[in-house]
C-alpha cells in the first residue's frame, strides 16, 4: 500500500511537469510583414512551403532555436523564423463561407457585413463569445467568436 501512494506522489507531479510547459506554450502570434517564407523546417536551408503576408495569424506549436513550428486555420504546418511575427493581434475566418459581421454582439444586430472565409480582421476586443473586429478597409463590427481563429 505504500508502494502505491509513493508511486503516486511521484507520478503526479512528473505528469503536471511534462504537461504544464506544453500548455503554457500555445500562443498566438501574427506576421509583422509581407512576403514571409513559412519553410519545411527550422533553417534557411528547408524549402519554402508558403509565402504568408502581413497580419496572418498562427498558432505556434513548438520552438527550435530562433525558429517556431506553426500551423495556421486550415492547419498548415512549417517553420517561421520568430524575428518575423508579434505577439497575435489577428484572426481569420473560418466559417464555411461568408459570415455576418454585426453592428452589436448580438446575432439580432444588423448586419454590417458579410466577411468571406479566410479574410485576415484586426482584434479590437471581445465580450463573451463575440469579438469586435476591424478590415483592413475600417468597417468595424462583431463576429461569434466560433467563426473565427484562432
Amino acid at each position: 500500500m505504500n508502494f502505491s501512494l509513493n508511486v503516486r506522489k511521484i507520478f503526479i507531479p512528473l505528469f503536471v511537469l511534462l504537461l504544464v510547459p506544453a500548455l503554457c506554450f500555445a500562443q498566438d502570434v501574427s506576421v509583422k510583414k509581407d512576403n514571409v517564407n513559412v519553410r519545411t523546417g527550422p533553417g534557411t536551408e528547408f524549402p519554402v512551403a508558403m509565402e504568408l503576408f502581413k497580419g496572418y495569424p498562427l498558432k505556434v506549436l513548438e520552438k527550435k532555436g530562433d525558429w517556431l513550428k506553426i500551423n495556421d486555420f486550415e492547419n498548415d504546418k512549417g517553420w517561421i523564423f520568430s524575428a518575423l511575427v508579434e505577439p497575435g493581434t489577428t484572426v481569420i475566418v473560418n466559417g464555411k463561407k461568408s459570415v455576418n459581421m454585426r453592428s452589436k454582439p448580438s446575432t439580432t444586430a444588423s448586419i454590417v457585413a458579410s466577411v468571406d472565409r479566410g479574410v485576415v480582421l484586426t482584434k479590437v476586443t471581445t465580450k463573451g463569445k463575440w469579438v469586435k473586429v476591424k478590415h483592413s478597409q475600417g468597417t468595424t463590427g462583431w463576429i461569434y467568436s466560433p467563426l473565427l481563429w484562432p
